[in-house]
């Protein structure tokens, strides 16, 4: 069974629900990535979280921001964004999200590392 967030956990995680309802991209606003299978997150996810699977995250984020809006409804997050989110269900893939997307420039890329499972658990 899985403990409930203590402390920095708890409040990062309270940060982390907010901005899935203010996913906006404005200044300040973290933008979420569920890196997670289509099938995965068609099963729930994080309210306001972009579905991008990690096997296409890379060609994902070269895109052209008009190419990006076609294919996922969403504006292409800007290089300086500042408050990039990604999770998948257990942490492994968000991290590999995380990495990959700093290697590319996304310096504001962050990993939730409680990922979509400990979301979860809070809102039960």
């Amino acid at each position: 069974m899985l403990q409930a967030p203590r402390g920095r956990a708890r409040a990062a995680l309270r940060r982390f629900a907010v901005a899935a309802h203010t996913m906006a991209g404005a200044s300040g606003r973290a933008r979420l990535f569920d890196v997670r299978t289509r099938e995965e997150a068609a099963a729930g996810t994080i309210p306001g979280a972009l579905n991008i699977p990690v096997s296409e995250l890379e060609s994902a984020l070269q895109m052209e921001p008009a190419a990006f809006q076609a294919l996922y409804s969403a504006e292409k997050p800007k290089l300086e964004d500042e408050h990039l989110v990604f999770f998948c269900q257990m942490g492994k893939r968000g991290l590999q999200a995380t990495q990959l997307a700093r290697s590319l420039g996304y310096t504001g890329a962050r990993n939730y590392a409680g990922a979509y499972r400990e979301w979860l658990e809070k809102e039960s």
